[in-house]
């Protein structure tokens, strides 16, 4: 059984890191995405993010309230990934209006999409932080 303390560290550090995802789009967006191609742009942002995803776990890992056992580091990214595709995609398409089509096109590795990094980090920062720890 999942406790009411770990799913509230989970969802509320989830909530932190959404907001983080969110600042570094409009980063993008504000700062760098005109100067560049739009590819190079979601290539830069990809790999920012990848960084960002990768500190914020650190610190919240090593200096958070909850010490995590593998098991709960491995069930934190699953929780995360998921709840992340959830919201990207229904937010993306409900909210913001975006067709399937072009919210799947940023997973097109053939086209130089490289998005699909920012799950697999996503999945795997609590469990490979937590061993570092």
């Amino acid at each position: 059984m999942l406790s009411p303390k770990f799913l509230a560290f989970v969802f509320g550090s989830w909530l932190m890191l959404i907001a983080l995802a969110i600042a570094n789009g409009v980063i993008r967006q504000e700062v760098y995405g005109g100067l560049m191609s739009d590819l190079a742009a979601h290539q830069v942002s990809t790999v920012t993010l990848m960084a960002v995803i990768l500190l914020f776990t650190y610190v919240l890992l090593r200096f958070g309230p909850m010490e995590l056992s593998p098991q709960e580091a491995l069930l934190t990214g699953v929780l995360w990934t998921l709840t992340t595709i959830a919201f990207e995609f229904l937010a993306g398409h409900y909210v913001f209006g975006h067709s399937w089509e072009r919210l799947l096109a940023d997973y097109n590795v053939l086209e130089g999409r490289v998005w699909v990094l920012i799950p697999a980090t996503t999945l795997s920062a609590p469990y490979l932080v937590n061993r570092l720890l």
